[in-house]
């Protein structure tokens, strides 16, 4: 195969970012029954996740603020379910590398595993809630509203599942995951986030809507009252502003995977997998095979994600640890999603295997799309023949002239589309 030309291309977003996020948080907070809630000199944890939120230090930062502000204590756990490889110490490091410790937030990072059960609902889900949560005055949570890469529902990702998975810690992430395979995961996070909220605990939630660039767009304090009914309106509205590829292509190539840019590691709605294997399950753009080039660094070895595409390079492969991305695929009844696909040791290789296969006779024909990772869609590089249709879209910007792939002697890429520092792509 010889490879195409490719065009870079800038995608154009609507800028929705907030100019002053601390300031936004603030404003929200002081805006929101939750201090009232509290009497002064109490304890309140505020509950953060692992996915990689923008600005998510300087949200939890003027939490933090907000709380002392109002004369209580305040403390920051991890509510992440099995993420960390299901250990304390995992999830506090998790944290730590989002700048989010002790000394950067000025109140405690506290990270443990023991739960406190909250009983059962009537298909006899029992929900769970951090210890150390539970036995303080009251809870926050940080979440960011958003779609899920499982299924698709009212609500997927946000404050009512971080309610149910993040807060039921890895006991009962296990057990929620169960019960989905059965009654549905928009059932589960329903029942368990209702059951969290009938605690009494909890004061609300920090909804958390980026834009197409995951610029931080909206800061929304939802009180208990309307979680439910607010987190739907909050995700229709996020999922509007949501970017895709642009394009249906014979072969989309991500440079990275990770759980820090997905909870599968990739999201599924833009690279249109299903995490037990199916191909273009959601609707949107279409593609015939997935190529993953790498494993992102602040993945720390999880790998949850890469059953999911058509050929691996081997570095990716090589970097894998299975402790955290077994734990991970098991607790989630996903084990489709950690399958090992197909691997080679170039660029070159993993290419010229699977063109052959999209239905294409003349590797001429066969339409390329690259892009760094499912969170960063623009710019993204396309195959030379897409030109006409990229001189038809209005919202394209083309950054330059075609060019050719560079390949050095080991038949790896030493194009880049992004600049080194961007990627782990260790050749």
């Amino acid at each position: 195969m010889e490879l195409p030309r490719i065009i870079r291309v800038k995608q154009t977003f609507p800028d929705r970012g907030l100019k002053d996020v601390a300031g936004s948080v603030l404003a929200e907070l002081k805006a929101s029954p939750f201090a009232s809630r509290v009497k002064p000199g109490g304890r309140v944890g505020i509950g953060v996740g692992s996915r990689g939120i923008t600005n998510i230090a300087i949200i939890a930062k003027a939490a933090v603020e907000f709380w002392k502000g109002a004369g209580c204590e305040a403390f920051i756990f991890p509510a992440m379910g099995s993420h960390g490889a299901a250990t304390a110490a995992g999830q506090a490091d998790v944290l730590a590398h989002y700048g989010i410790t002790e000394a950067t937030m000025g109140c405690p990072v506290i990270s443990q595993l023991e739960v406190v059960s909250l009983g059962k609902d009537s298909n006899g889900i029992e929900a769970f809630m951090d210890k150390v949560a539970y036995d303080a005055d009251g809870v926050m949570l940080l979440g960011r509203v958003k779609w899920h890469t499982d299924f698709a529902g009212k609500i997927e990702s946000g404050l009512f599942k971080m309610m149910a998975i993040g807060l039921g810690k890895f006991a009962g992430a296990q057990r929620y995951h169960t019960y989905a395979y059965r009654l549905g995961l928009e059932h589960v996070i329903r029942s368990v986030g209702r059951q969290v909220l009938g605690s009494g605990k909890i004061l609300g939630g920090l909804a958390i809507l980026e834009d197409a660039h995951h610029k931080t767009a909206q800061l929304t304090a939802v009180p208990v009252e309307t979680m439910e009914a607010q987190e739907e309106q909050l995700l229709e509205l996020t999922k509007s502003w949501m970017a895709r590829v642009p394009f249906d292509l014979d072969i989309l190539m991500i440079d990275e995977i990770g759980k820090n840019i997905s909870g599968a590691g990739m999201d599924t709605k833009v690279a249109n997998r299903g995490v037990n294997g199916e191909y273009n399950p959601w609707p949107g753009p279409k593609f015939q095979r997935v190529y993953l080039r790498d494993l992102s660094s602040l993945s720390y070895g999880n790998a949850v994600g890469l059953g999911m595409a058509d050929v691996i390079h081997d570095r990716l492969l090589g970097k894998v640890d299975w402790n955290p991305t077994s734990i991970n695929s098991l607790t989630a009844s996903s084990p489709s999603a950690v399958k090992t696909p197909l691997h080679y040791g170039s660029d070159l290789l993993c290419l010229q295997k699977f063109w052959p296969t999209v239905g294409k006779l003349d590797p001429k024909d066969v339409t390329l799309g690259w892009i760094k990772n499912t969170l960063v869609l623009s710019p993204i590089a396309l195959s030379e023949n897409l030109l006409p249709q990229i001189k038809e879209r209005g919202d394209l910007e083309i950054l330059g002239e075609p060019e050719a792939f560079e390949l050095d002697s080991a038949g790896n890429f030493r194009t880049t589309l992004f600049a080194p520092q961007d990627l782990d792509l260790a050749h």
